[in-house]
C-alpha cells in the first residue's frame, strides 16, 4: 500500500479501489469493443455483466493523515477528479473501502445549492446546510458571510437579480466561512473581480491553512509547489508513484518531455 501516514493519525484510507463507469450493453467480441480496447490503454474493458466500461480508478490503495498536503497529478483522464469525487462520498467503489474520520469539506463546485428565487440570506443559509453545517453553525456564521460579501441590501434580494460577479461573491463566501477538517478541491479557487480577488485570495490561503487534511487536483505546478508537500502522481486510474511533492514533479515533467 501507498502510505502518506504520519504520526498524528491516519484520516482518509483507500484500501485497494477500484472505479468503473458502464458505457454500454454488448458483445465482448465485438470490433467497436476491440478498438476501443486498444485505444484507451486498457483502461475501456468488459465487467462481469458483460458491459463495456470505463475503468476510472484501478486498485489505489492511500492513506492521509492530519497535516498532509497532497497533490494529485497526472494527464487529463488519468483519474484526479474520479479519485476526489470517491473520497467525497459522491461516488462508490466497484470494488476497495474508503474510510473516513473527520468531516470531508468538498470545493468542487462552489456554485452549487443556489436557487435563483431565494433571496441572497435564504441562499447562504441553503448551501450551508449542503455543505453540511448545523443550522446554529449557520446563523453564527452568516453576520461574517454578509460583511465579506458586501452585498449589503441586496442579500434580501432574490438571487436571480445578482450580476455573476455578485453571485461569485455570495458562493465564494459561503464555501468558505468554516474551518474544514478534511478539504478536497478540485483546481484552485478564484473569485470576483479585481477589486474582490485580493480579498478572496486572503480569505482560501486562511481556509486551507485550517484544514486538517488538504487534497489539491492541479495542473498548476506553482500552485501545488506553494501549498503541498507530497504528491500522488496517477496514470491511467493507477498511482504511479506517491512521495514528495519536488521529487514527484520532477519524475513527471521529464515524463511529459521524453521523446
Amino acid at each position: 500500500m501507498s502510505s502518506l501516514m504520519d504520526a498524528n493519525g491516519e484520516r482518509l484510507t483507500l484500501d485497494g479501489v477500484s472505479v468503473s463507469f458502464p458505457i454500454y450493453s454488448g458483445g465482448s467480441r465485438s470490433l467497436k469493443k476491440g478498438l476501443l480496447y486498444r485505444g484507451s490503454r486498457g483502461r475501456i474493458a468488459s465487467d462481469a455483466n458483460d458491459r463495456l466500461v470505463v475503468e476510472a480508478l484501478r486498485n489505489v490503495s492511500l492513506q492521509f493523515s492530519i497535516g498532509d498536503r497532497v497533490a494529485l497529478i497526472g494527464a487529463n483522464g488519468a483519474g484526479k477528479t474520479t479519485l476526489l469525487r470517491v473520497m467525497a462520498g459522491i461516488y462508490e467503489p466497484v470494488s476497495g473501502v474508503v474510510r473516513v474520520s473527520g468531516r470531508i469539506s468538498p470545493m468542487f463546485d462552489i456554485g452549487l445549492g443556489i436557487d435563483p428565487e431565494l433571496s441572497g440570506l435564504e441562499n447562504i443559509r441553503l448551501r450551508g446546510l449542503l455543505l453540511g453545517l448545523s443550522p446554529d453553525e449557520i446563523e453564527r456564521l452568516v453576520p461574517d458571510i454578509g460583511a465579506f460579501t458586501e452585498l449589503g441590501d441586496y442579500l434580501d434580494l432574490p438571487a436571480r437579480t445578482y450580476s455573476s460577479g455578485m453571485l461569485t461573491r455570495l458562493t465564494f463566501a459561503v464555501a468558505t466561512c468554516f474551518a474544514p477538517e478534511i478539504l478536497l478541491m478540485d483546481e484552485w479557487i478564484l473569485a470576483g473581480d479585481a477589486g474582490f480577488l485580493a480579498k478572496a485570495e486572503r480569505r482560501i490561503e486562511s481556509f486551507v491553512e485550517n484544514a486538517s487534511v488538504l487534497v489539491l487536483a492541479s495542473h498548476n505546478e506553482q500552485i501545488c509547489r506553494t501549498w503541498c508537500t507530497k504528491a500522488v502522481w496517477l496514470d491511467s486510474g493507477e498511482v504511479k508513484a506517491v512521495g514528495r511533492i519536488d521529487e514527484i514533479l520532477s519524475a513527471y515533467r521529464d515524463e511529459l518531455s521524453a521523446p
